[in-house]
């Protein structure tokens, strides 16, 4: 089996950073790109709020949640992934695991490293990683973080 592309999705939180050891081991042994993915929660397209807030609003606000997400993988990057030479980052808008599978796609990823639970997991086995291992066409790796691992370091 060939590995020349892993994707590691992380919603910043420290659940998703226990994934990073399987991430780095692998992309070392297969000598793989590392495509990191962060996406942003879609604020839905909808009147004004009270006459105050309208559509440049909510996409001046986009755009600014965008930048700190670039900028936030950036620091990964630099903390984690020695300077990541085989790395790729993604920002996308949307439903995670929608967004997750799209990827898979699109760039041709071989394989999926996850953690089972993120910020806002309320179950041992979280929603989007579920849906991900469901519906993958690539192989996913699921890193358990039980949730008192996740308040612990909160």
């Amino acid at each position: 089996m060939e590995m020349k592309k892993i994707l590691w999705p992380t919603d910043f939180s420290n659940a998703a950073e226990k994934a990073l050891p399987q991430v780095t081991s692998l992309t070392e042994k297969y000598d793989a790109e590392i495509h990191v993915l962060y996406v942003m929660e879609d604020i839905p397209h909808h009147e004004p709020w009270y006459g105050v807030l309208n559509q440049e609003h909510v996409e001046e606000f986009t755009q600014k949640t965008h930048r700190a997400a670039n900028k936030h993988l950036e620091q990964i990057c630099d903390k984690y992934l020695d300077g990541c030479p085989l790395y790729i980052k993604h920002v996308a808008t949307g439903d995670p695991a929608q967004e997750i599978l799209k990827l898979i796609e699109t760039e041709g990823i071989d394989m999926v490293v996850m953690a089972t639970r993120g910020k806002k997991a309320h179950f041992p086995f979280g929603s989007v990683a579920e849906k991900v291992v469901k519906n993958s066409p690539v192989p996913v790796i699921t890193v358990p973080v039980k949730p008192a691992e996740e308040e612990a370091e909160a």
